[in-house]
């Protein structure tokens, strides 16, 4: 069951990159980790940095995928942002944080993009 989970969400990621490229987007780096977290997906799109967290699921029974970026997972990633941003020393950089959220229940995956999901929110 945990292997399923995490093979689904390893296959949204792949897919979520593929569409961001789609998009115009420069995939800067995937499953970036530190001791604060993880974020997904960080990837240049036009002159701004995009934080991009990654949400699959096989159906809207238990909500849409996007819903599943709580403000408790807003605040991780804010703090594994503003780590890199601080480690890579870009905090003047413009950045925006995006959800990608992965509805595949088959052979035709849904994707959506939310381009400024939520603001940074660090407490």
């Amino acid at each position: 069951m945990k292997s399923d989970h995490k093979a689904r969400g390893s296959r949204g990621e792949e897919l979520a990159a593929l569409f961001l490229k789609k998009q115009g987007y420069k995939i800067l780096e995937t499953n970036y980790r530190c001791a604060l977290g993880e974020i997904d997906i960080i990837a240049r799109h036009k002159k701004v940095l995009a934080f991009v967290e990654v949400k699959t699921r096989t159906s809207t029974a238990f909500g849409h995928p996007k819903s599943a970026v709580t403000p408790k997972k807003q605040r991780k990633i804010s703090m594994v942002a503003l780590e890199y941003l601080k480690r890579n020393r870009k905090l003047g950089q413009a950045a925006r944080f995006d959800v990608v959220s992965v509805l595949s229940d088959g052979e035709d995956p849904k994707i959506e993009i939310i381009q400024n999901a939520f603001e940074l929110a660090y407490p």
